[in-house]
């Protein structure tokens, strides 16, 4: 078994070999086994029929997301032929998608009475990602990110109003990639917020206009 990291240069922890779970099936005939670990397998004694055969590779639980997180997963079929020995080779890789949420320095300067942000999954898991350093590891499907934030007076002497920021929802994220969220704010001619995702700009708000005032 191969362990690969993501598409993304990724600091996690990497399982050893043998602590992958495997489980092994018939390919166009019933079978199935079952091993707590790949060491468990290789202790026994593993014969099997001739014939076609999948066999998959866990380490980690896909449903358990937050930081180093990681689940590897992989599989490869194999067929077993009469007196031969058979060497299966599988590469695992990240099965998580991954999320990490990034502030500029001109939406720290506009909303200098502070911020919230919070990552929510599809599985209903919540993550502080207001200073967020390190990715979150996620189970592939949808995320949203929203938050709160004091925006600035117009007048010196007057206290900051509390907002709203509008949620960013990303559908079917994909597994082994690093989604990195972005939030700016561009003063030029009236102050607007942008989102971007992986540096493409994704959703646009005129922050007077559209961002409602009072924020619970």
């Amino acid at each position: 078994t191969n362990v690969v990291d993501t598409r993304a240069d990724v600091d996690c922890t990497t399982p050893a070999v043998e602590d992958f779970a495997l489980t092994i099936e018939g390919v166009g005939h019933t079978y199935s086994a079952n091993y707590a670990t790949i060491a468990e397998f290789n202790d026994g004694n593993n014969y099997l029929h001739l014939g076609s055969y999948k066999a998959t590779v866990v380490a980690g639980d896909i449903n358990e997301e937050g930081y180093d997180k990681a689940t590897f997963e992989g599989s490869a079929n194999f067929t077993v032929e009469a007196r031969k020995n058979t060497d299966v080779q599988i590469t695992a890789t990240i099965a998580n998608a991954l999320v990490k949420v990034e502030v500029t320095e001109a939406f720290k300067n506009y909303f200098v009475g502070g911020y919230k942000l919070k990552l929510t999954t599809a599985a209903g898991n919540e993550f502080d990602v207001t200073k967020q350093t390190e990715p979150i590891f996620i189970a592939p499907a949808s995320f949203t990110i929203g938050g709160t934030a004091i925006k600035q007076p117009n007048q010196s002497d007057a206290e900051g109003t509390a907002v709203t920021l509008p949620e960013y929802k990303k559908e079917n994220a994909a597994a082994q990639t690093l989604y990195t969220v972005k939030f700016d704010v561009e003063n030029a001619g009236g102050a607007t917020l942008n989102i971007t995702l992986n540096e493409t700009l994704v959703e646009s708000f005129d922050i007077e206009q559209e961002l409602n005032d009072n924020a619970k």
